[in-house]
């Protein structure tokens, strides 16, 4: 396992694997992190940890510290926040029996979402997608993939736009897990619950500090202030969020494929005046 050293690691706490939306295999993806000089890389997929055994495989043959994770997809007042867990037990009873049942919930949204799309004269995703992911979970990113390759659309963007975002033909609201009870499994499985890419919410200030005090009230201990997309602008407004309410501060990429948005352990770096996530994870797992 690589020692940990703020001043020399590189930290990428949050990416994605064919496990859930990525495009690369975990082992693919743990390659291409070390290839990178990632030498701490958290595999966050949605609301999965099947790919975390195939990863840590790999990470401990190239002598990369692979920190086990998972993207959360939670509710709190109607809205989907994303809560990512880091340093995570996948093997934790609660946790487990719960991606179970994310793993049945996204099917059943995924052929939902298929009948509306055959209802445009859009047939076949579900087979198609199906022929692709396996047994993986199944994301609305699946549909925009197949939208975009049956030029249906001219961009991953315009898919979301056109069909799949919240009032769209596509669309299917979701009963995701409540922010609550989500923090509940991750901190019981020994992980710290971090709300991934804080900003993307676009909530208005009251909102966000409503968002907050029930997100730390609920035991959350972190956020990511450096995101895959984060400009100094950014990074400087999520500091001083994660400053106020007491957070510790995380960084990833987000990394989905090559060649989208950002390379993986390309993150600006983590601003000095905060606590990184990194020093509160329980180091044994």
């Amino acid at each position: 396992m690589a020692s940990i050293n703020s001043m020399t690691d590189v930290y990428d706490l949050h990416c994605h694997s064919t496990a859930s939306d990525g495009a690369l295999s975990p082992t693919e993806v743990v390659n291409r992190a070390h290839r990178f000089g990632v030498t701490s890389l958290a595999l966050t997929d949605h609301d999965t940890t099947a790919g975390l055994a195939e990863a840590q495989t790999t990470a401990q043959a190239l002598g990369l510290r692979l920190i086990p994770g998972i993207e959360l997809s939670t509710l709190w007042q109607n809205q989907c926040f994303h809560v990512i867990g880091i340093g995570i037990n996948p093997q934790h009873p609660a946790l487990a029996e719960a991606t179970q049942h994310l793993h049945t919930l996204r099917m059943e949204r995924a052929e939902k979402i298929a009948e509306k799309l055959a209802k445009k004269r859009i047939e076949g995703a579900l087979d198609a997608i199906k022929k692709i992911v396996g047994n993986g979970m199944i994301t609305r990113n699946h549909f925009a993939e197949y939208l975009l390759a049956e030029r249906h659309v001219d961009s991953l963007q315009e898919a979301f736009d056109r069909y799949l975002a919240k009032g769209k033909p596509a669309y299917v609201a979701t009963p995701w897990t409540e922010l609550e009870l989500a923090i509940q499994w991750i901190n019981e499985s020994g992980g710290v619950a971090v709300l991934a890419h804080p900003l993307r919410y676009q909530l208005k200030k009251n909102a966000m500090k409503r968002l907050l005090t029930a997100f730390k009230h609920a035991g959350g201990q972190g956020i990511e202030v450096i995101t895959g997309r984060s400009n100094p602008e950014e990074v400087k407004r999520v500091l001083a969020i994660a400053e106020q309410y007491q957070l510790a501060g995380s960084t990833g990429s987000d990394f989905h494929a090559p060649d989208q948005w950002v390379e993986l352990g390309r993150l600006l770096p983590m601003p000095a005046t905060i606590t990184p996530v990194w020093e509160l994870l329980r180091l044994s797992h």
